[in-house]
This record gives structure tokens, C-alpha cells and sequence, in this order.
């Protein structure tokens, strides 16, 4: 994906979010098995399903929780491509969202 395209996908995701895209943000998986269900999930979906590769991973486009989490922080996100390489996601990020995949 060149860097053009990178940005279309950026933006397309930010305006979904915008419109009100419902996202399952609950539950937060606490254990390594609820976090291998997620991503089973993920797997099961086309891959260039994005709506429902955001549904299934919870995203907002905002920090989330008590903690503020964002992807920033967030093990799987490369700051200089502005990118999650979480390979069941592979998407363009904020560094202000977060999703439930989120690990620090």
C-alpha cells in the first residue's frame, strides 16, 4: 500500500467512525484466550472487510478508558507509518484512537 492510499484508508476510517460506526468496545480481553477469540474473529472476515474489521476490534476514534489508551502507546502500532501491525488488523492508525486489541 503506497502512501497515498495509506492516507485514503486513514480517512476513511476516521469518517466511519464520525458517522457513528458502532464498534464492540466491551468486553476488554483480559486473559491471552479472550484476546485469541478476538482475532479468531478477525481471521473469519474477508481481508479487506475494514467495517468489520473496526466492529470486531472496538475502534475509537479517541483515547479509551480510566487510562486513556490510545494507540500510541500501544505495542503493535509503528509510529513513523502511522500503521497497526497487528497482522489480523494491518491498518492505518491515529495515534489518538484505540481499539480493544490494544497492549502495552
Amino acid at each position: 500500500m503506497n502512501n497515498e492510499q495509506q492516507h485514503a484508508l486513514l480517512r476513511k476510517m476516521a469518517q466511519l467512525m464520525k458517522s457513528g460506526l458502532e464498534t464492540q468496545t466491551e468486553p476488554f480481553p483480559e486473559t491471552e484466550k479472550e484476546f485469541a477469540a478476538i482475532l479468531e474473529q478477525l481471521r473469519k472476515l474477508e481481508p479487506n472487510d475494514l467495517e468489520g474489521k473496526m466492529v470486531i476490534s472496538g475502534f475509537v476514534d479517541h483515547p479509551y478508558g480510566p487510562d486513556r489508551q490510545r494507540c500510541m502507546e500501544c505495542m503493535y502500532y509503528l509510529v513513523h507509518r502511522e500503521w497497526c501491525d497487528l497482522p489480523e488488523l494491518a491498518v492505518p492508525v491515529d495515534a489518538d484512537w484505540w481499539c480493544r486489541l490494544w497492549r502495552i
